[in-house]
């Protein structure tokens, strides 16, 4: 059989959206400090928290490096009062916890079958430790004896959004930049054809640059995100002094630019800073799981308004906010520590 009759969309697989009803919610333990120098100790705490709520409305499977660092995560979510009967560990090593980016991209075919596509991951062309979280696919994909598909690219999960129908976001920023180049040499041509025939993306909208102070150069997941079928809510700063002003006017002039979309405006919450490092924080982080929707917020007069125009767009799910500017030291909030298997 020749590769072109082999690849997922010749198969009949395609990514679904996010919405779609889950079978499992995928995280990795947070374990590298250095991610959240001198601010570690709430970490696992809060993801204990978010374990608790999604345990709630789906299974939650968790990445640990051995039987021993099970045994802590397990004490962890007891006090947390997570359901521990909807909590399951695989154990693999990892570098770091953003699942996101790292993990595999599910995708079904008509007859309901699931598989996994295994992107590369070259630790967002920054980091030199990735060699574990690489190989998280691989391990899933036995563990859950599911076909494993390699497209031979790399591609992180918080680089793209689809809408289940065959429409994808990302960025030129990350994809096609050759600052942190994670394909050098491969052209938008190539890549497309690549999202096409693994994830059934036949329509890529390109964005041009994502927010200020994310260290993976453009994550979509921070700027843009698909609620519906044709409806993208993007984020969007007036404020003319701010870095992100002018790349945030030119992304959803583009998406206003397309017809068949109906687009929605987030606000920016205020710049959020470390020891003087900006951090990436956006309500566009949120993660749709079975029945609810969990949005960062960061103490800031901006997350109500943030929770009203997302409760307006899921109608039919619960709107969570949960406090992460904590979080968003490790560079990431509530989307880029989880991955979404599809039932």
């Amino acid at each position: 059989m020749s590769r072109r009759l082999t690849t997922p969309r010749a198969l009949g697989f395609r990514m679904p959206a996010e919405w779609v009803p889950h079978e499992a919610t995928w995280l990795a333990w947070p374990h590298e400090k250095s991610d959240w120098p001198g601010k570690f100790a709430p970490i696992p705490w809060l993801y204990g928290e978010i374990v608790r709520l999604l345990a709630k409305v789906e299974r939650v499977r968790i990445l640990v490096a051995d039987a021993g660092a099970e045994q802590g995560v397990r004490r962890i979510l007891k006090k947390c009062g997570a359901d521990l009967q909807a909590v399951d560990f695989l154990h693999h090593r990892t570098n770091r916890s953003w699942t996101r980016d790292f993990c595999p991209l599910f995708v079904k075919n008509r007859d309901g079958e699931i598989a996994i596509t295994d992107w590369k991951f070259n630790g967002w062309a920054k980091y030199d430790n990735y060699e574990h979280d690489d190989d998280a696919p691989r391990a899933i994909a036995r563990a859950l004896r599911m076909r494993r598909f390699e497209p031979g690219l790399v591609l992180e999960g918080g680089s793209i959004d689809v809408n289940g129908a065959g429409v994808l976001l990302t960025t030129e920023e990350c994809l096609l930049s050759p600052i942190q180049a994670r394909n050098p040499g491969v052209p938008r041509r190539k890549i497309e054809t690549a999202l096409a025939s693994y994830l059934g993306a036949t329509d890529v909208i390109w964005l041009n640059r994502g927010l200020e102070g994310d260290d993976t150069h453009g994550h979509i997941d921070d700027i843009a995100r698909f609620t519906s079928l044709d409806t993208v809510v993007a984020v969007s700063e007036p404020d003319r002094s701010s870095a992100n002003h002018e790349p945030l006017k030119e992304n959803l002039a583009r998406l206003r630019a397309r017809r068949d979309l109906r687009v929605v405006t987030l606000p920016c919450p205020e710049p959020v800073y470390f020891a003087g490092q900006l951090l990436p924080a956006s309500y566009a982080n949120f993660y749709i799981a079975n029945g609810i929707v969990l949005v960062p917020t960061f103490g800031d007069p901006h997350d109500r308004p943030a929770l009203i125009t997302l409760a307006r767009l899921f109608p039919e799910r619960e709107v969570i906010g949960v406090p992460c500017r904590d979080l968003v030291l490790g560079l990431g909030t509530l989307h880029c520590m989880t991955q979404q298997q599809p039932s």
